[in-house]
């Protein structure tokens, strides 16, 4: 659940915002029923004596993308691989549910060409996708107050602001895959933010908050998002605001769930669900893997696949490094972090796209859908003290930007209060990249760290999600000598 990414091409619609949501985030996926998202998933026998004594090559915590591609890949090399997930659903930050009769997306929604791994998945399962709808009214921020502008208008203004702030980025993410490769260029770079870099430019104060929310959205200010992280965003998609803006646009036809499903279901791996995980217990040949309920696993190694936020909600004997504890404490996925699903309606609406300034209530909306009793739009919103569930307080918000506009309903998916996430999109601050990040990144002992939060390439993007499942994988079987 990620970056705000916008087209200026004239008829083409601004990608639509946040990942991985991650940016990026139990119900079904296609058949839309409770049971749907953990269809076709070997299940292990949860009886807690006969956990005990059945012993596994490996254990995967946590089903989502990454968990979900290091199972298959695992037990594709004839390792016995079972899967923990916390949840009564797979998915983790993935969650396709519904909402007023429609299949949305309340965590991790967008797919595209120029990320490899998640394409590959969408291709090698014959995954349709299809393309949000393009918006017809753009409301930006302006030192007078909101104005709207033709989306065409507005996007050009943006890449030609936007633009300049990754001057070089050819140069210092020449490899933009490899992004150590020029790390004697990376290296100063790193420690500025987007702030920083703002700074530097001297935009006059109209230019600035036309751009505020497309650098700080994320987390409702600049200076909390390193000038590294977009950087490599803009140079993984092509160096060119056009290709930057493109990446979320289009989405699985089927749900991002059904995706991770047909991962996970494609392989040997048996999972059980409702299963959090109490601590990890690590000795010179095996780990012992312990659920809340007292239920303990037996395995050979162990692939961490869940977000960095939780890290330290387990108990790890021995303990983890200063730097993995420190990192969770710190937080990857932002805590305020909240996607919505809204049905509103009023008089010449439109499929508006609207951009609020930086550490607004709610940050941006995109159209979803126009049906005859309204439009389904999706927002989202970084802020400590909004709540985005409340519909007055939503209403309200929005009659500053559309006046007339009313909410008739709201679907809202909190990811910092979600136990199993304590955040949402990811966004890595000034100094992460060269710094802790590689050593978390390795494998320690037996255990191998995986989830979209530590990826090399689209980190914070169900792309990198993937990458880290394939990257732990593979560390596994160097551990156990396969």
């Amino acid at each position: 659940m990620n970056a705000e990414q916008k087209s200026p091409t004239p008829g083409r619609r601004p990608a639509a915002a946040r990942r991985t949501v991650l940016k990026t985030a139990g119900a079904a996926a296609v058949a839309a029923s409770m049971g749907a998202a953990t269809a076709g998933v070997a299940r292990a026998d949860d009886a807690g004596a006969q956990a005990r004594t059945t012993a596994y090559d490996v254990i995967v915590i946590g089903a989502g993308f990454a968990g979900a591609t290091a199972a298959r890949e695992l037990a594709a090399k004839g390792l016995r691989t079972h899967v923990l997930e916390a949840r009564d659903r797979i998915g983790g930050r993935v969650w396709t549910s519904s909402f007023a009769g429609e299949q949305v997306e309340m965590g991790g929604t967008w797919v595209d060409r120029k990320q490899p791994y998640v394409w590959r998945e969408v291709e090698r399962y014959g995954f349709g996708t299809v393309e949000d709808p393009a918006p017809t009214r753009a409301f930006l921020p302006t030192s007078a107050g909101f104005g709207e502008f033709s989306p065409a208008a507005a996007f050009a203004r943006q890449a030609k602001l936007i633009t300049p702030l990754f001057d070089g980025s050819r140069s210092y993410f020449e490899r933009p895959s490899e992004p150590y490769y020029r790390e004697d260029l990376v290296r100063e770079i790193d420690r500025l933010s987007l702030r920083d870099k703002l700074d530097q430019m001297r935009y006059s104060a109209d230019d600035e908050l036309f751009i505020s929310n497309a650098l700080g959205g994320l987390t409702g200010s600049a200076a909390a998002v390193g000038l590294a992280t977009v950087a490599q965003w803009w140079a993984l998609s092509g160096w060119t605001y056009e290709s930057y803006a493109s990446v979320n646009t289009d989405r699985p036809e089927a749900g991002s769930t059904a995706l991770v499903r047909a991962i996970l279901g494609g392989s040997s791996a048996t999972v059980s669900l409702n299963s959090p995980v109490a601590s990890v217990t690590e000795d010179r040949s095996s780990v012992v893997v312990t659920t809340r309920a007292g239920k303990a696993y037996t395995a050979r190694a162990v692939v961490v696949a869940v977000p960095v936020n939780v890290w330290n909600s387990i108990t790890f004997r021995p303990g983890l490094p200063a730097e993995y504890t420190r990192l969770s404490r710190e937080g990857l996925g932002v805590r305020s972090a909240q996607k919505f699903v809204m049905h509103v309606r009023g008089r010449d609406l439109g499929g508006f796209y609207m951009e609020a300034p930086a550490g607004a209530p709610v940050s941006t909306v995109i159209p979803f859908k126009e049906r005859a009793d309204g439009h389904i739009m999706i927002g989202f919103s970084a802020s400590t003290t909004f709540d985005a569930g409340n519909r007055a307080a939503l209403q309200t918000e929005l009659r500053k930007v559309v006046p007339g506009i009313e909410v008739v309903s709201v679907k809202v998916q909190h990811w910092g209060k979600d136990p199993y996430a304590q955040g949402g999109w990811a966004v890595r601050r000034p100094g992460l990249l060269t710094g802790s990040l590689r050593s978390v990144q390795r494998p320690r002992g037996r255990l191998a760290f995986a989830g979209g939060d530590i990826a090399v390439g689209w980190h914070g993007f169900m792309d990198g999600a993937i990458e880290t499942g394939f990257t732990a994988a593979g560390q596994i079987t160097e551990i156990l000598g396969r």
